[in-house]
């Protein structure tokens, strides 16, 4: 029988699945599930369908429910054997490239909104027979694709070796091992699990003093900086930051729709009304962001600990930007950051949106239903000038941040330089 060969690259397609438990409605996980097929675009995958389970905890052993499973491993047989009919009707059709005609999508992995377990990995591989990627893997996967210089690749190899080594003994699964009582268990896989664990931790420890020695240049270059003012921009991943990092400096950083488009920070000299500051722009942070990850990048998040300044920048069209804006105070706080002077930047205004409540509607109005001038008089109103908003993309408000920024500034460097001729005499003429 005539057989096809598909010689493309495909974009790989995935099935991503979360669970609602006490401590996370089902609102909330959705949401969760939103950002994760986000997630799941950045690296290059389409996802087909979600799963969501109803539960009080995670499965120790496979994360959801027996049952679930079935269901999901169902849905994958049925993508399967539909994708097989049509290439065999196509056959009897007489067309010669299925390529050109429109096929089931086949699944090609399954991803976990939560990290799981060697166990659990192991379980459910066994199960589906199928990638099965959770949301550590997948973020790390994301960041070593964009990672570009050598310090941001060191930083993920490091990450990635962290997550991988209480997971390696499922990469053994397909070796001859002796099985049956407690004696006689180390076979040939454990021997060369054993070598591999050995390998990787001289490894992180080579990258461990990589790192420190990188950690080293840094700080004397920050040492080399001179008496200016630094201002780093924080917040959630895809807020905007690189993008009104290039407004505010004159700069091409990279700036792109997708989570993570900017690993590396990035340092530029600002000048606002002749007064120069250092403006730096760093990574993202995320909702459950892999503990390895702050703690490998926390050599590049030195720009956030030594910054004079915080621009917290908010992204106020996303409908839950107030739990975005606790993740970032949460991590800064684990960066020892979370004192210093900030602003909080309202961005992407122009991609705010509401919904009238209807007159007969007496229900309280939720987020959904609140016009942004409301908004800016509940909790923002009381920030005053720590407060402001803007649209990067539309460039509104801009000249009012930028004029905001420099009486920070300025405060800030009579506060740290009070000898500083250059300024006084900025001030004198401004004054004149």
């Amino acid at each position: 029988m005539k057989e096809f060969v598909i010689t493309e690259v495909k974009v790989e397609t995935a099935i991503i699945v979360g669970l609602i438990t006490p401590q996370q409605n089902e609102r909330k996980t959705n949401e969760y599930l939103d950002e994760l097929e986000f997630l799941a675009e950045t690296a290059g995958a389409k996802v087909i369908k979600r799963y969501t389970q109803r539960v009080n905890g995670p499965s120790s052993v496979t994360y959801i429910g027996s049952g679930k499973l079935d269901e999901i491993k169902q849905f994958i047989k049925q993508q399967e054997d539909a994708r097989e009919q049509a290439l065999e009707m196509y056959l009897e059709s007489g067309i010669t490239d299925p390529r050109e005609q429109h096929l089931p999508d086949e699944v090609g992995m399954v991803i976990f909104d939560d990290e799981l377990t060697a166990k659990q990995i192991r379980n459910i591989e066994k199960e589906l027979q199928i990638k099965i990627l959770d949301r550590t893997s997948l973020i790390l996967d994301i960041f070593a694709m964009r990672a570009k210089t050598s310090a941001a690749k060191t930083q993920v190899e490091l990450a990635q070796y962290k997550y991988m080594l209480p997971r390696l003994t499922r990469l053994w699964t397909h070796l001859e091992r002796q099985r049956g009582g407690s004696v006689g268990l180390r076979g040939p896989g454990e021997t060369q699990l054993e070598m591999d664990q050995r390998i990787i931790r001289n490894r992180m420890a080579l990258l461990k003093q990589r790192l420190a020695d990188i950690d080293t240049q840094k700080t004397t270059q920050r040492k080399n900086r001179g008496r200016l003012i630094r201002v780093a921009l924080v917040g959630y991943t895809n807020v905007g930051k690189s993008t009104i990092m290039n407004l505010l400096s004159k700069s091409d950083v990279f700036a792109e729709n997708k989570l993570f488009a900017t690993l590396d920070t990035t340092v530029r000299k600002v000048i606002i009304d002749n007064l120069p500051f250092l403006l730096s722009d760093t990574v993202g942070f995320i909702r459950k962001l892999p503990t390895d990850l702050v703690d490998s990048f926390k050599s590049t998040l030195d720009e956030v600990r030594e910054a004079d300044l915080l621009i917290h920048v908010v992204d106020i069209s996303h409908p839950d930007f107030e739990e975005q804006i606790n993740v970032v105070e949460k991590t800064l706080g684990d960066l020892g950051a979370a004192d210093k002077p900030s602003i909080i930047v309202f961005n992407k205004i122009d991609a705010y949106t509401w919904v009238e409540k209807d007159e007969d509607d007496l229900t309280p109005k939720t987020r959904e239903n609140i016009t942004l001038d409301e908004l800016m008089q509940t909790w923002m109103a009381k920030l005053g000038e720590d407060c402001f908003f803007i649209s990067a993309k539309e460039k509104t408000n801009i000249p009012e941040l930028k004029s905001l920024m420099y009486k920070k500034v300025r405060e800030l460097h009579v506060q740290k330089y009070p000898y500083n001729d250059f300024l006084y005499q900025n001030i004198n003429e401004e004054e004149e």
